[in-house]
């Protein structure tokens, strides 16, 4: 079963020269990769959040196993969606999905096999064609995700941790938590927001970031990846977080009357 592209053309370059051109040109030079267990990571079209995705992730030593975590935007399909068998287009070439992990993780109640959630959901192929720019082979496991409580966050996270485990993966996985920050707020406000947000994630604090979310009514859409993330890193014990880059959408528009707002960290 292959996934075919639904965002090249319109969120990234469908031409491979022109993507890996902007790829290229948004990587910084002289940085040094670094081991990371999780990382978040945004997606907009290119225009606006391509280079806080491309500084991120050229941040990272590569990685043989990707658990993607994205919103569903859509509303298709389950709660928590894997996608399972196969592989996923991209314009740098396919790249399959880890059918051993992923039926591990859906052999529990919660996480089930479903491609309905990701047949027009954009949160996680568009990273896809970074990601095969800098790791280049590498497996991934989608999952599609909406919003629940800190209790299923936890429950999710466990699942993930132990199959990594079962299935031997975990040393050479990353997990990935898609998700845009603030959204049409000006640019003041949003800053405000996302910085009072981000250093919750950054302290690896879920309770306290998602108190946050909902007290400043922070409207990222991708509270259940990072939530889910902030307890995986809890189980693997990563002590250490770094802010790569933050920006909003004003700076290739110029419109700072209404911003959305792009992060990307990195967890070990």
């Amino acid at each position: 079963m292959t996934r075919a592209t639904v965002a090249s053309g319109t969120f990234y370059p469908a031409n491979p020269n022109k993507l890996k051109e902007f790829i290229k040109n948004a990587t910084p030079r002289n940085i040094t990769p670094q081991e990371a267990k999780a990382v978040i990571l945004p997606h907009a079209g290119y225009i606006y959040s391509g280079k806080v995705a491309v500084e991120t992730v050229a941040n990272i030593r590569p990685k043989k196993l990707l658990v993607a975590l994205g919103p569903n935007h859509t509303g298709r399909g389950l709660p928590f969606s894997v996608y399972t068998q196969g592989c996923w287009q991209t314009p740098l070439g396919d790249i399959e999905i880890e059918p051993e992990t992923a039926q591990e993780i859906t052999k529990t109640r919660i996480l089930e096999a479903d491609i309905q959630a990701h047949a027009y959901e954009h949160s996680i192929e568009v990273q896809l064609p970074i990601l095969k720019y800098f790791f280049e082979e590498f497996k991934f496991i989608p999952i599609a995700c909406i919003l629940a409580d800190l209790a299923v966050y936890k429950e999710i996270a466990g699942i993930i941790y132990t199959s990594l485990e079962k299935t031997s993966g975990f040393a050479q996985s990353l997990i990935i938590a898609s998700s845009d920050m603030t959204h049409y707020e000006s640019q003041a406000q949003a800053e405000k927001k996302d910085k009072y947000v981000l250093e919750a994630i950054l302290n690896l604090d879920t309770s306290n970031f998602l108190k946050r979310v909902q007290e400043k009514n922070v409207s990222m859409c991708g509270i259940a990846p990072v939530g889910i993330m902030l307890e995986f890193l809890k189980l693997s014990q990563a002590k250490k977080s770094r802010l790569i880059k933050y920006t909003t959408s004003a700076e290739a528009s110029g419109d700072y009357s209404s911003v959305v707002g792009y992060a990307g960290a990195i967890f070990n």
